[in-house]
């Protein structure tokens, strides 16, 4: 591997979508040094991604579309990508590239899902899809958190946003004389809305809500860190031969502005199958290999040609390896062909247990948009997608299904696949409701703990070797140690940042509820149910059972004489030694 070869520093967004910077028109977002990046970067101004997180960032991790990955969703365990996918990490350092991960991954929290196991060598991030959902370190607020460091809980400094891209320069200028890959993943600018009281008050002058500036806020902060990371590479000399890439991850979230935030003319919001759920940002620069003169790309592309132009970038072969999407690189160079005009690309949102075919889907083509298999919109025309001109184009709505069915067979043919968590191999595994195949509701943050909301549903569990095996059932995670039964004590509870945690979620960091809790229950398909009562003061309900090797389904409940009964919140399995 040679150091000409480029570096890449990818950061990409969550929740941000393509609006709100300066240079999209927005009218009063403050965002400077990415309007100053924007103006020497290459533009594809036709970049679609998923709808939501984990599906995107499947497809960007893979080449693959997202639901054939096994991630359709952020909740429910299907935002875990199936372990024999190879991974853009993973290729890259089969290549001879340091990689490294900063903040949110949500592509699974326990082996083999977890970055580290993935591809990245350093991987510092938070747990679930974002901080205070449910996998996360116990009580984190975005101020002074705890974050996992190769699956190693380590206590940081800072808010949330800074810490992140000062532990991606940390690993730039470790790695500044061997080609590397960094990745910084913001949180932000998903919710809670949290941030420090003086980006949100830059807004003040603005006819908006709070929530909508505190959105705004955590933008322009990280607007400032992209400026602080550019400036790093400037004086590491490693500007001009790094692919510096800014992204989002979906379509902007509502954001308390909803539809009458700055949408940049287009219909629809994160999770929308319109235009402004799936169209977002991506700029790049690489002055050694692209030139310092920026360009716009106009060409229909997507987030599954990710994985495929940095490898051609990088000069790294994937073998046998083969992608949905397409590698970008001869739109980089100028070159054009009818091919590209022709192409289609399809996103949808499922957020559902299992796929639905035609569910909140888009099938597009050059200027064409396909919406939900019935309504077809001409952007020319009528970019902000009000009016269905299917009747008068039967021959381009025939074309487009066809389209959708080829694609629908791809995804379909991995749809009916499980993705299991593993034991058996000497690791703990932690299941979570997070991951919950549920019932019905579903406990994915920190606030419905709390709450002790009721969840019911199943785990499946794959037995690599048998063993004999300890289920540990929790209500409170490990780290915070509360009994079972009881709301966490005056005094006992974390404490949090009251200016910047944003109105209304406070309810992630205090108040509790007593559960009325006397008896655990656990239920492995093929096996008797065990039973244990719960004692006021215990933590924990421990089993232990003998399991073959095999595929199992999980059922781990608390239940009460009234007739409450809810899943274990947290169910930590280890391998007991034989």
């Amino acid at each position: 591997m040679s150091k000409s070869q480029p570096n890449i520093v990818f950061v990409i967004t969550d929740d941000q979508g393509y609006p709100p910077m300066g240079c999209h028109g927005h009218p009063f977002v403050q965002t400077p040094e990415l309007d100053r990046f924007h103006a020497r970067a290459t533009r594809f101004e036709d970049f679609h991604s998923g709808t939501t997180c984990a599906p995107t960032r499947a497809g960007l991790m893979t080449g693959h579309t997202c639901n054939s990955t096994g991630v359709w969703h952020t909740i429910g365990g299907r935002s875990l990508l199936r372990r024999e996918e190879w991974t853009l990490p993973t290729a890259l350092g089969e290549a001879g590239y340091r990689t490294g991960i900063f903040g949110k991954w949500h592509l699974g929290d326990d082996h083999p899902y977890r970055p580290e196991d993935r591809g990245f060598q350093t991987a510092i991030y938070h747990g679930g899809g974002g901080i205070s959902q449910q996998p996360d370190w116990w009580g984190n607020d975005y101020f002074d958190d705890t974050y996992l460091a190769n699956g190693e809980p380590k206590k940081f400094d800072g808010y949330c946003t800074d810490v992140f891209f000062s532990e991606g320069m940390c690993f730039i200028e470790e790695h500044r004389d061997e080609p590397f890959f960094c990745m910084i993943s913001t949180n932000a600018p998903h919710g809670p809305f949290n941030v420090e009281p003086r980006y949100r008050d830059l807004y003040d002058d603005a006819d908006i809500s709070e929530t909508y500036a505190r959105f705004l806020g955590m933008i322009t902060n990280i607007d400032e860190n992209f400026g602080r990371l550019r400036a790093k590479l400037a004086e590491l000399e490693l500007e001009d031969n790094t692919i510096l890439i800014f992204m989002s991850d979906n379509g902007q979230t509502g954001a308390g502005g909803g539809e009458d935030a700055y949408n940049s003319g287009m219909r629809g919001l994160k999770g929308s199958p319109y235009e402004g759920g799936h169209r977002i940002p991506f700029l790049m620069r690489w002055p050694a290999g692209l030139g310092d003169t920026p360009r716009r790309i106009d060409t229909l592309s997507g987030y599954t040609d990710f994985m495929p132009t940095l490898l051609e970038m990088c000069q790294v072969a994937p073998g046998a390896h083969t992608f949905h999407g397409e590698s970008l690189v001869s739109l980089l160079h100028g070159e054009t062909s009818d091919h590209w005009s022709e192409r289609m690309v399809v996103t949808d949102t499922q957020r559902v247990a299992d796929p639905v075919k035609w569910r909140q889907s888009c099938v597009m083509k050059n200027r064409w948009r396909l919406v939900n298999r019935h309504e077809l919109y001409d952007l020319t025309v009528d970019p902000g997608q009000t009016q269905n001109v299917a009747s008068d184009h039967p021959d381009i709505v025939a074309e487009l299904r066809a389209g959708y069915e080829d694609w629908w067979t791809l995804c379909a043919a991995q749809a009916d696949r499980e993705t299991p968590f593993f034991i058996g191999n000497g690791r703990e595994v932690i299941l979570r409701t997070h991951d919950l195949r549920s019932d019905g509701m579903q406990v994915w943050n920190q606030a419905q703990v709390r709450k002790g909301q009721s969840c019911l549903g199943w785990w499946p569990l794959q037995v690599e070797r048998a063993g004999k095996f300890r289920f540990e059932l929790r209500r409170w995670p490990a780290e915070a140690g509360h009994a079972i039964s009881a709301a966490i004590d005056e005094g006992c509870d974390i404490t949090y940042d009251r200016e910047g945690v944003a109105p209304g979620s406070t309810q992630f960091y205090e108040g509790s509820r007593a559960l009325d809790i006397e008896q655990a229950i656990l239920r492995i398909s093929g096996l008797p149910m065990q039973q244990l009562d719960i004692s006021p003061g215990d933590a924990t309900a421990r089993f232990e059972v003998d399991l073959p090797e095999g595929d199992y389904r999980v059922r781990a409940e608390f239940s009460s004489p009234a007739g409450l009964q809810t899943a274990a919140y947290y169910v930590h399995v280890n391998e007991l030694a034989p």
